[in-house]
């Protein structure tokens, strides 16, 4: 086995291969560049080398530092993540030419697969079946839409060296044809170095499926069963699980093999992903091979209990797979949740900044976080904006799902804007608990874009109690309540009115011991409560109630109350007493000030471009100016007719969140 092994990536991925390398007894190296000089992944390496400046195309993917990196440090081989060098062939071939391990395929199956075009070529040729659309290459934008409505409308519109969501469009017309093949193109030369596009049929109301494979140099391959990954946002996975609640054995089994027998047409080895779209009738079609480690790849580990990193060491190691086919069992059920540093409450634009608190659950009890963040690190602009990946499992895919609920409760971030809130709240929803997944699932179940969870009466009865509870203890300590003394205990009592929104709730609490024995009374029901974990100064509340379920609640006190965070609601909550309730009515209320006569940057990021001047009237849609934040470009559109009054930006700027850009004037 090789005695060290250099990690060509960053975060959260080259975190995780350190922690197998270590238990294996493998020596790793880290690379950096400006940005992660102080990066959780550089402290975890037994030795980390500087290889440039913070931009990934200064660093990250430029193919003659890494291997200077790999020269100076003595390392037998390189694990390449997933991201950057993963997928390129060049830097594969380099690597096999000096005589250093590359911990994944060889360059040819690489070259094969890893390219979309080729690869849908070579599929269609092995009779995988494959969507419909046009594998060579497109000239120009009008090209593109001549391609296009030749397909017929919806297409997808792709990077052929593209991952992660990036260079990928969806057009239900000429005009987005058009709009997404510039957009696609800008984003894969900036990300891949490679501008390629093709475009193909959009199945409506898919499911994205992929098939984990494993092969080795002796010409074994198995599949480790299949992920559901419908849940997408702009072509980037959110929620992941293993295995699908769609699939049935027989296609499940169908969709294996066939990966399998593709794997062993272009020699493939270590581990890949087979990518699939598949309808409503369990059809499926062959979408694309990822030829390296997924990022949901924790899921097909805790319910296969196969460590996937340890697999690839061992066949780059010309190891024979210690596995069989009928070896692959799958155990469980197990859910992904990608917390991000996006805002959800501004459509998911990227926030960077530092992490004034990080606070993940406690690993333990099918709970497993796999980060590459701590608190008091940066988020930048230079990279994914990705925090960590949640995972919980569970025998059962209702017991997995609760058991996220509750780790996404217990998980504290502050600092930057992140997508906790809407992760909690898509696990309370009945459609996806149901199963009833698309890739269009996001879109359809927010059309209107985020705005927090709005509880059912259940989850708010939890709330309201809790900040009764919470209001209690704190006048508790400041000695405003009775206690009487009652057979050697003392015993608190409190009423109060707990106010959210419009809504007013009556609640009579008593406390019968300080052990924290609890009973309540709001909503014209009595509620007991086993105990009542807060002090002041916590941040977060656990309500344990007699009946056997758990509330945890992150908790911020507040002039007259407190700001409560739980499953996806963030409510602003008042406890008064009834006295000063009944003269809520009379307090003025706050209106917020009129911002539609600017164009505020929606987050931090470099201006691409701007296509309006002072004077030109502005239709509602039109396009106004593009920010590049996290690798992603996002266009900003009119949002109403009007005539630009002044312009405050220009290409190149790199403005901050809510920063002024246009103003606008009446018409």
């Amino acid at each position: 086995m090789f005695k060290k092994i250099l990690i060509a990536n960053r975060g959260e991925i080259a975190c995780r291969v350190i922690k197998t390398a270590r238990k294996m007894g493998i020596k790793t190296v880290a690379v950096y560049s400006d940005a992660d000089r102080g990066a959780l992944h550089v402290k975890m390496a037994d030795e980390a080398i500087h290889i440039g400046p913070s931009p990934a195309a200064q660093s990250y993917i430029v193919i003659e530092k890494i291997m200077a990196a790999v020269k100076a440090s003595g390392a037998e081989a390189v694990h390449p993540g997933y991201g950057f060098l993963s997928e390129n062939m060049n830097f594969a071939a380099a690597l096999e030419a000096a005589g250093v391990v590359f911990i994944g395929p060889p360059s040819p199956a690489i070259e094969a697969m890893g390219d979309k075009i080729t690869s849908k070529k070579l599929a269609m040729a092995a009779g995988v079946s494959t969507v419909p659309g046009h594998m060579g290459l497109i000239d120009d934008a009008e090209h593109a839409v001549k391609i296009a409505s030749e397909i017929g409308y919806p297409v997808m519109i792709k990077a052929s060296a593209g991952g992660g969501g990036k260079g990928m469009r969806i057009a239900w017309n000429d005009a987005e044809a058009r709009e997404g093949f510039e957009r696609s193109k800008s984003e894969a030369a900036s990300s891949f170095g490679d501008d390629r596009i093709f475009i193909e049929k959009f199945v409506t109301e898919p499911r994205h499926i992929e098939i984990q494979v494993i092969g080795d140099a002796h010409g074994n391959v198995l599949y480790l069963g299949e992920r559901e990954c419908s849940i997408q946002r702009r072509n980037q996975k959110v929620i992941e699980e293993a295995p699908s609640p769609f699939l049935d054995a027989a296609t499940r089994k169908a969709m294996g093999e066939q990966s399998v027998a593709l794997c062993k047409a272009v020699g493939y080895q270590s581990a890949g992903t087979v990518e699939f779209i598949v309808d409503a009738q369990q059809k499926f079609y062959f979408l694309e091979m990822n030829t390296r480690l997924q990022v949901e790849h924790p899921v097909t580990e805790l319910v296969t209990g196969v460590d996937l990193v340890e697999l690839m060491l061992r066949v780059a190691n010309g190891e024979k797979l210690p596995l069989k086919q009928s070896d692959i069992k799958l155990n469980g059920w197990a859910i992904e949740s990608r917390l991000y540093a996006e805002d959800p409450y501004r459509n998911f634009l990227p926030s960077t900044g530092r992490l004034t608190r990080y606070r993940p659950p406690a690993e333990a009890d099918g709970v497993r976080n796999d980060t590459g963040v701590f608190e008091g690190g940066e988020i930048s602009t230079f990279y994914d904006p990705m925090i960590a990946k949640l995972c919980t499992w569970a025998p059962t895919r209702l017991e997995a799902i609760d058991k996220m609920a509750v780790a996404l409760d217990q998980f504290e971030v502050e600092g930057v804007g992140n997508n906790l809130p809407f992760l909690s709240t898509v696990m309370e929803q009945d459609r996806f608990r149901e199963g009833r997944l698309t890739t269009g699932y996001i879109a359809e179940e927010f059309p209107a874009g985020f705005t927090g969870a709005v509880l059912p009466k259940g989850r708010l009865f939890e709330v309201v109690a809790a900040a009764a509870m919470l209001q209690l203890v704190v006048e508790e300590r400041r000695g405003r309540l009775a206690q009487t003394a009652l057979a050697g205990q003392t015993e608190t009592y409190g009423e109060f009115v707990v106010v959210i929104g419009q809504e007013q709730v009556p609640v009579k609490l008593h406390r019968l011991d300080p052990d924290g024995t609890w009973e309540l009374n709001l909503f014209d029901q009595v509620a007991a409560v086993h105990r009542f974990n807060w002090a002041p100064g916590d941040t977060v509340a656990q309500v344990i109630w007699s009946h056997g379920g758990t509330s945890v609640l992150k908790v911020n006190a507040r002039t007259g109350g407190f700001r409560v965070r739980y499953r996806g609601a963030d409510l602003k909550v008042q406890v008064l007493r009834p006295h000063i309730a009944a003269l809520l009515h009379l307090m003025p209320v706050k209106v917020p000030p009129d911002l539609s006569k600017f164009l505020l940057c929606p987050m931090p990021g470099q201006v691409v471009r701007v296509d309006v001047a002072v004077g030109d009237i502005v239709e509602d849609g039109q396009t106004l100016a593009i920010v590049e934040a996290m690798k992603m470009e996002n266009v900003l559109k009119a949002q109403k007719r009007a005539r630009v009054s002044k312009v405050h930006a220009k290409a190149g700027d790199v403005l901050a969140v809510d920063q002024v850009m246009l103003e606008f004037e009446g018409i």
